[in-house]
């Protein structure tokens, strides 16, 4: 972008080492030079999680500022981004992953139906806009709790007083139908890519079909068909149907933030001098 930047990513999948086409890794000559960060850090079978990327992304923040370059956050994952921007204390409620494990554990000795009414207690709108089958994104609710304080629907967006940096941010726009359509394409290029063979290599060196990494979309969906009790093209399906939906969700919580400045999808070739042009003005 011109901006003499490096490339913090708030990806909770690149961060894997050998899981490249599930994830839409950037590739080596995509990067034109410009370092990246936080991707291919972690052995699939290692435990990645907000307070750990929080950790590593103001290291590499700090890092890139002390070389007098611009930090680039791209991603991703909603909270992880909100976590390093305004610099979330996780300490006082537990940085480890003692509470997931709790709950993990939970559901699957007691079932979903447990964890879903322990999210009903303590925020009963979150628990009628998640299905009690979709444990991990009650999980992630409760967790949101647990580590703030505050219900997931009431989750205040920060305000830019908040941060301990000075930022702008941006995200694209696409036409809800255009966005489909290349979710679908990149899906189905994925397993023409590999994706498949991916996955069973994962498992063939070792890695746990349990593994948190195996649970993101494009590998969980693989596995029953992996075992022979789905189709490829009832798990290719599945993808684009759980691709959609975590679609959806980015966007509901990103359009929240009323400090993104959105470029729409036709405006894209110029996105490039709008950056530049805003950040030269921020910062005069």
């Amino acid at each position: 972008l011109n901006l003499d930047g490096e490339v913090v990513s708030a990806d909770s999948m690149q961060v894997y080492r050998g899981m490249d086409i599930g994830s839409a890794k950037i590739r080596p000559e995509e990067m034109q030079g410009v370092p990246h960060y936080l991707i291919d850090e972690f052995e699939p079978d290692e435990e990645f999680h907000v307070v750990k990327f929080q950790e590593y992304a103001k290291r590499y923040i700090q890092e890139i500022q002390s070389r007098g370059k611009i930090p680039i956050l791209v991603g991703g994952t909603g909270f992880y981004i909100q976590a390093v921007l305004y610099d979330i204390d996780f300490t006082e409620n537990g940085g480890d992953m003692t509470y997931r494990r709790f709950l993990e554990d939970l559901a699957h000795t007691q079932g979903a139906h447990v964890l879903h009414e322990m999210l009903r207690e303590i925020d009963p709108a979150s628990a009628d806009a998640i299905h009690e089958n979709n444990v991990k994104r009650v999980i992630r609710a409760l967790e949101i709790y647990e580590l703030t304080g505050i219900p997931m629907s009431q989750h205040r967006t920060p305000t830019q007083a908040d941060a301990p940096y000075d930022f702008s941010l941006y995200a694209v726009d696409w036409p809800r139908a255009e966005l489909h359509a290349r979710i679908n394409q990149r899906v189905d290029q994925m397993l023409a890519n590999g994706l498949m063979q991916e996955v069973q290599a994962l498992l063939d060196s070792g890695v746990s079909e349990d593994a948190q990494s195996m649970q993101g979309l494009g590998y969980k969906e693989l596995l029953p068909c992996l075992h022979g009790d789905i189709s490829l093209a009832q798990a290719a399906e599945a993808i684009k149907v759980g691709t959609r939906n975590y679609a959806r969700r980015q966007l509901i919580w990103f359009r929240r933030d009323t400090r993104i400045r959105w470029i729409p999808s036709t405006e894209l070739s110029h996105a490039k001098e709008r950056i530049i042009q805003d950040w030269e003005e921020h910062i005069r």
